[in-house]
């Protein structure tokens, strides 16, 4: 009995996970690392590294720009609030 119960722990922690990973972005910034919460469940983008990227290429992938990145560079400092603007606009327009 005890032992079931332990199984049942062990893969509710693990099927958590599962979900904890689909669920967010992680975004690696050199050692540091951020979450974004994703606006569906999937693998795409799960893991991605900023550094040494340019803010053009970063911000030109929907998945990522949905759900916030252009937020998370403008507390990173990497580009201003007006700049973030003008460049989702820009890809907004051109996948619309």
């Amino acid at each position: 009995m005890l032992k079931t119960i332990r199984s049942y722990i062990i893969i509710a922690i693990i099927a958590y996970g599962l979900y904890f990973v689909l669920d967010h972005h992680f975004i690696i910034d050199g050692k540091d690392f951020y979450l974004l919460e994703k606006s569906e469940l999937t693998l795409s983008y799960t893991f991605f590294n900023i550094t040494d990227r340019k803010i053009e290429s970063i911000l030109k992938i929907d998945d990522l720009r949905n759900d916030g990145i252009g937020d998370l560079l403008v507390e990173l400092g990497l580009i201003t609030e007006e700049n973030k603007n003008k460049l989702e606009a820009k890809f907004d327009a051109e996948d619309g």
